[in-house]
């Protein structure tokens, strides 16, 4: 099967997402809790996901599925893994950090993956072998060698258990004097990381739906995705530390309280 069809396929789906998403910041929606009060979902997350669901496997019927809102379906050589509204907290308080993530695994690997901004139209590709793009134009992750000159990227969990662990991680990478941004949109982090525009991130819990885009994405433009103990990274990990590569091991290190 063409790579190439499959990516188009995906940005379609994508910018299926993108429509929903913005039909409903013009006409308003609903929204609901789900794990706590925090954790939202709305109109547009479940429309959205519908949408990537029906088109992808309409053209791909002997793919399976798997979504955020719907769970999983089918089975096969091939997963469409989606995330239809990733930072749907920031959608429905109309912070504009919002994306579509969309990824393709091929027997358990990663084959491409898209992240598109339906905000601010900035569609992040990558595809296993071939690159990472933005809007077609290749990028690459940052050159940045010294934590205390990075910018960074995190998020906390819904759990409140986890809160207190997660601030620990938080504390200890801020006591080295490097600033931390927490945007609330994984997907768009790692892009970001990918793009170069932050040179590392972490997160802990994070699922298959919010990463798998990201990840490929991070890889493709040069950098290094791993959990804590430095081992890659598998989907639906405990811990997730991506960067740049070059500081990598000083942001993990850190993180675990080894510097």
């Amino acid at each position: 099967m063409e790579t190439a069809a499959l990516l188009e396929d995906a940005i379609h789906a994508a910018r299926l997402a993108q429509g929903i998403h913005r039909y409903y910041q013009a006409k308003g929606f609903a929204t609901e809790s789900k794990t706590v009060v925090s954790d939202l979902v709305t109109e547009a997350d479940r429309e959205a996901e519908a949408a990537i669901r029906s088109y992808l496997l309409g053209r791909h019927p002997d793919h399976a599925f798997l979504g955020e809102e719907g769970g999983a379906e089918g089975g096969g050589r091939y997963r469409w893994i989606v995330d239809p509204l990733d930072g749907t907290v920031n959608f429905a308080h109309r912070f504009p950090f919002y994306a579509v993530s969309v990824a393709l695994e091929r027997d358990g690997e990663l084959l491409l993956g898209v992240v598109l901004d339906a905000v601010h139209d900035e569609l992040f590709t990558a595809v296993r072998g071939g690159g990472a793009r933005l809007n077609g134009a290749p990028i690459r992750v940052s050159q940045t060698a010294e934590l205390k000159r990075s910018l960074l990227a995190t998020g906390f969990p819904y759990d409140v258990d986890r809160v207190p662990e997660a601030v620990e991680y938080f504390r200890r990478v801020l006591a080295h004097g490097v600033p931390v941004r927490r945007p609330g949109a994984a997907a768009l982090d790692l892009a970001y990381v990918a793009a170069g525009r932050i040179d590392g991130f972490w997160e802990m819990k994070l699922n298959p739906w919010d990463v798998a885009a990201g990840v490929l994405l991070i890889e493709e433009a040069g950098g290094r995705v791993t959990d804590l103990e430095g081992r890659p990274y598998a989907l639906g990990g405990r811990y997730i530390v991506a960067s740049n590569g070059r500081l990598h091991e000083p942001l993990r290190r850190t993180l675990i309280g080894e510097m």
